[in-house]
């Protein structure tokens, strides 16, 4: 598993949605890439800190403030080479 591949992951990951052999190949990785550790233990934080926002708390405003984000980001992105 590379790097990139577990930052695609780590949601599943920590859902605990990922199947089973791909959860062995994440955590082999995580053991042996300190850089990934480190991703994945800001992950944790990220959630703890912040919850679980639910839909209904952000204003319609900010919500389309973020999903302009998240499109003009994605119309944006480039391949990895």
């Amino acid at each position: 598993m590379t790097c990139q591949d577990l930052v695609e992951l780590v949601t599943d990951y920590l859902e605990g949605t990922l199947p089973a052999e791909d959860n062995v190949r994440f955590e082999l990785h995580v053991d042996q890439c300190v850089w990934c550790a480190r991703y994945l233990d800001q992950m944790r934080v990220t959630i703890a800190t912040v919850g679980r926002i639910d839909e209904d708390s952000i204003s319609p405003a900010a919500r389309e403030t973020l999903l302009g984000a998240f499109r003009d980001w994605r119309a944006d992105a480039r391949p990895l080479p």
